[in-house]
């Protein structure tokens, strides 16, 4: 199999859509001998901020001298990215050769009259090929969707159970309420875990206080309260914390300190489970990390700046940033977003910052908005002088802000992660 053929393989898995439960995947990676069995895992859950605590500690992990996997979606840049080995991208060739492994023991399944994997199933299995071929000592895994039913739960040796900020998304799949959304997430504690957690609403703390304590498992806090914001600004961040002195991270963001604060507390715990890291390695680990689709300075003159903020508490925290770094700037937007999240609030966020709206058809046409609606929804919560079109693709999108902007002016654009690749393969093609 070529890596061209298991990209098509994996497609044609596709069709079995997007199903939660364990039951498929663990007969999969029996299958394959259960390459998970003999690792052990960093697994993080949450809302908004995953990707940036994977990338901070896995980076950490790195700079300390331990071979660390990382699982991640979605990619913004390749599609290889989601399977990496201390922040190199697995091979084409190794992907290949893995993807036919899987195929086979899938085969087998349906020859056996099994339920077929979903493709994100598939995806994991060869992730955790690979992480054990390698020899990993740490992988540092993040959920899918939700928590005690997404495939990536079918792990055992779980050291860390982490949760970055949780708030409501997936309405309707997870639950409706904050407290169901919790449940759900709160699911990857097992036993004999560590729980480290961001700052959550009280009602959040309470299932994950609660599922801890039914366990048996300590629970640690992050406080960013106790962390100092030297320096601050669209290209990246300075803080103190505890007793970690001037710590450089280039991921911009207000909401970054609250990722980086979690990211330390886990790397503390790991510490007193035997993984020791020095305060260099953190140091340097935080400096080299690199996580495309947050608040991303691609170019200047103008700014061009992407950020995945798909839903209303990342479009929050996006807002909050944009005000603090650019106060009294109006933006010329580029956006995408799925017709599952909560585009209307969403639109009224962010809204009423924009000097232009370029609205665009995510890849996924199943689960995006059109753009045509998304410039309806944008129209209802923009000033009356903003200029708000539908784009047919993201080339005419990037090349219509670019012009609106100018030379001085700011291009965004967020929404889906999805989506943002093209826009940085579209902006570098202009350059």
């Amino acid at each position: 199999m070529t890596y061209k053929e298991a990209r098509v393989y994996l497609d044609r898995v596709s069709k079995y859509g997007s199903v939660l439960g364990l039951g498929a995947i663990r007969k999969l990676l029996c299958e394959l001998g259960n390459p998970e069995a003999d690792l052990k895992f960093i697994h993080i859950a949450g809302t908004n901020g995953k990707g940036s605590v994977l990338a901070y500690t896995s980076a950490i992990l790195s700079e300390a001298g331990y071979r660390v996997g990382r699982y991640i979606s979605p990619t913004v840049v390749s599609y290889l990215e989601r399977i990496q080995i201390d922040g190199r991208w697995i091979s084409e060739d190794t992907f290949a050769r893995l993807t036919s492994m899987v195929q086979n023991a899938i085969a087998r399944m349906e020859a056996a009259g099994d339920a077929s994997p979903t493709v994100f199933e598939a995806e994991t299995a060869i992730a955790f090929l690979y992480f054990k071929e390698m020899n990993c000592d740490l992988v540092v895994l993040e959920c899918g969707l939700g928590g005690a039913e997404d495939a990536t739960n079918i792990i055992e040796h779980t050291l860390l159970a982490v949760f970055t900020s949780i708030s409501r998304d997936h309405l309707g799949i997870l639950g409706d309420t904050l407290t169901d959304i919790a449940t759900v997430k709160s699911g990857i504690i097992k036993p004999g875990c560590t729980v480290v957690t961001s700052v959550q609403q009280p009602e959040v703390m309470h299932v994950l206080n609660e599922k801890a304590e039914y366990h048996h498992c300590p629970l640690v806090a992050a406080d960013p309260s106790q962390a100092e914001i030297l320096k601050e600004g669209y290209d990246g961040q300075t803080f103190s914390y505890k007793d970690l002195k001037a710590v450089r991270c280039p991921l911009a963001g207000r909401h970054q300190l609250e990722n980086a604060v979690t990211a330390i507390e886990v790397i503390h715990t790991l510490g007193t489970l035997g993984y020791p890291i020095s305060p260099d390695a953190v140091c340097s680990g935080f400096e080299k990390t690199v996580w495309p689709g947050r608040l991303t300075c691609l170019g200047k003159e103008p700014l061009f700046l992407i950020d995945g903020a798909h839903n209303e508490d990342a479009a929050k925290r996006l807002r909050e940033s944009l005000k603090a770094y650019f106060p009294d700037r109006r933006f010329h937007y580029i956006m995408g977003v799925f017709r599952d999240k909560e585009y209307e609030k969403i639109a009224g966020i962010m809204g009423p910052l924009a000097a232009s709206v370029h609205t665009v058809d995510l890849p996924d046409a199943a689960r995006t908005l059109p753009a045509a609606e998304l410039a309806k929804t944008m129209r209802r919560h923009c000033q009356s002088d903003v200029r708000i079109q539908a784009k047919e693709n993201v080339e005419d999108a990037v090349t219509d802000a670019l012009s609106g902007a100018g030379k001085d002016g700011i291009v965004l654009a967020f929404g889906s992660l999805s989506y943002l690749g093209q826009v940085t393969e579209a902006y570098a093609s202009r350059n």
